[in-house]
């Protein structure tokens, strides 16, 4: 299909078609462990819930509140996630994209629609391999509220599972640096070693794994 860059081109191709747009976005491909999450929503358009922005621009007070007010105003929203197995069995990419087939999958039942009365509006250059029409956008979290809505959706559910997780290893801060590869989770993964929790896909974590193996072998 046609690639779009605008909002109101989007809306416009939608419009004409009589189409419903589903906006997907994603949070935590950077971080060392942790599942990656989607985030989909379908909004009550021409109304949106005001003050959406990309997620990366906000502050956790107002992340927060914005995602009940999606959760509270849209017409449909959900959140999934592909698991630290599937991560590092699929890669990140792959892992990612089939977070955001659960979510708008988790919409489309919720909405009752079929995939073919929809189009989904993607954050990013890249698709997921499904039938639905969609579109990827780049910067899209700026440019389309429902992919806004869906970003702010992924990011407070992503800090919830690291708040949530960092009370089961306190030791890793996790509440902190919610899993990026920041100075202090390096230094405390070359402390601790890597848990469960952690991608050993990724090279920082492998060579945390490979070195706490040399160290059981003195």
């Amino acid at each position: 299909m046609a690639k779009f860059q605008e909002w109101s081109e989007i809306q416009a191709y939608a419009l004409q078609r009589g189409l419903q747009v589903i906006g997907v976005d994603e949070a935590g491909r950077g971080p060392l462990c942790g599942p990656v999450v989607a985030g989909a929503a379908l909004l009550d358009q021409p109304n949106t819930v005001e003050g959406l922005a990309c997620s990366k621009t906000l502050s956790p007070k107002k992340r927060d509140i914005l995602a009940a007010a999606i959760q509270q105003q849209a017409k449909a929203c959900a959140v999934a996630q592909a698991t630290v197995e599937e991560i590092d069995r699929l890669n990140i990419l792959q892992a990612s994209l089939l977070a955001m087939w659960r979510a708008v999958d988790s919409v489309l039942e919720q909405a009752g629609l079929k995939p073919e009365q929809c189009l989904i509006a993607v954050d990013g250059n890249k698709l997921p391999k499904w039938d639905y029409q969609a579109v990827a956008v780049v910067k899209g979290d700026t440019k389309v509220p429902a992919i806004s809505a869906a970003s702010i959706l992924a990011k407070v559910a992503r800090d919830e599972w690291c708040k949530t997780h960092a009370l089961q290893y306190p030791q890793y801060e996790l509440d902190i640096h919610m899993g990026y590869p920041t100075a202090r989770h390096m230094a405390l993964l070359a402390e601790h070693g890597a848990t469960q929790l952690h991608r050993k896909s990724f090279r920082p974590v492998r060579e945390a794994l490979e070195r706490m193996q040399q160290n059981l072998s003195f």
